[in-house]
């Protein structure tokens, strides 16, 4: 700024009324380098609001904590967890379904030993039952669901579904033919509020500023949640437990051609995807880029490589 005001000054100050071809070769000069300068501080303010730009989309945003609308530990006390989520004392005590705390008994896998009371309470009743929850704004949301099962030591003993504004979006839920006894389960939901309109599933509804999240009673014992919280954001933003205990494969076991010896030629075939067993939720694998900023330094030594030979340039004119 200091090198655009003291050109504007001298070419402002430079006598307009004579006839000496030097000081028009002199004006001219002045007035290229007036133009340079704009031009490279132009560069070099783009460049600026680019670094600002992706600052912004790297780490800039709301935190999970603030990303949270709504958290409970059904059948539970308040509780904060390792990510900063508030959970609230179950507001359902004393009004509908019961609380256990059967779960306090047990160890609960994939949990961190801190938030394992999230998986030890839980609130079930006899019949369908569930939450409301207040959304103002439209945008993308997570809806999180907990579960453990702490009683039943075998499938087909507890078994339900889970319906969102009446959409079913979690199909015979059977939490151990999943996951197994005393280990921690989250069902990951992603819906969207656009314009009075809730879509999840694939199917669309109308939107009056209330979530209902309902567990409904099966033809198998009765239905029950042991936390649950809904977010905004997509399902990278979503924490996620720890590997499951023997069923988890290492992520380089994964990406490896799985092979199997067979057919008529005793050749090898590949598994199709499908054909793995899975389980949906693990730990997200650290991005060990996120913290390489060599792509934001790229334009600022564009910017500072025309930027220093035209200012050499200018001071020699």
């Amino acid at each position: 700024m200091l090198l655009l005001h003291h050109i504007s000054y001298s070419y402002k100050a430079w006598p307009q009324n004579t006839d000496d071809i030097s000081g028009e070769r002199t004006r001219q000069c002045v007035v290229m380098k007036w133009a340079t300068a704009r031009q490279v501080t132009g560069l070099l303010a783009a460049v600026l609001l680019l670094l600002a730009e992706q600052c912004w989309a790297d780490g800039g945003g709301p935190s999970l904590t603030e990303r949270v609308i709504w958290a409970v530990n059904s059948g539970g006390e308040a509780h904060v967890d390792v990510h900063g989520i508030h959970f609230k004392k179950d507001p359902l005590e004393g009004k509908v379904g019961k609380a256990s705390d059967y779960g306090v008994r047990l160890p609960i896998l994939r949990s961190s030993p801190e938030d394992q009371i999230l998986y030890q309470t839980e609130r079930y009743n006899e019949d369908t039952f569930g939450y409301e929850v207040p959304i103002r704004d439209e945008g993308e949301y997570i809806l999180v669901l907990k579960f453990a099962e702490v009683y039943f030591a075998q499938s087909q003993q507890k078994v339900f579904d889970v319906r969102l504004n009446g959409h079913i979006v979690v199909k015979d839920m059977d939490i151990f033919d999943r996951v197994g006894h005393s280990t921690a389960h989250d069902e990951i939901v992603p819906f969207s509020i656009r314009r009075g309109k809730l879509s999840v599933k694939g199917e669309v509804s109308t939107f009056n500023g209330k979530l209902t999240v309902e567990f409904v009673k099966g033809y198998f014992d009765n239905p029950k949640v042991c936390a649950l919280y809904v977010m905004k954001g997509t399902l990278d933003d979503v924490p996620k437990l720890q590997p499951h205990p023997g069923l988890e494969k290492p992520e380089e076991e994964e990406e490896e051609e799985e092979e199997t010896e067979g057919g008529e030629e005793g050749g090898k075939k590949k598994l199709t995807p499908g054909s793995k067993t899975r389980v949906q939720s693990g730990p997200r694998t650290p991005n060990p880029y996120a913290a390489d900023n060599s792509s934001l330094m790229f334009p600022i030594l564009v910017a500072f490589g025309v930027f220093i030979p035209t200012l050499f340039c200018l001071c020699r004119l």
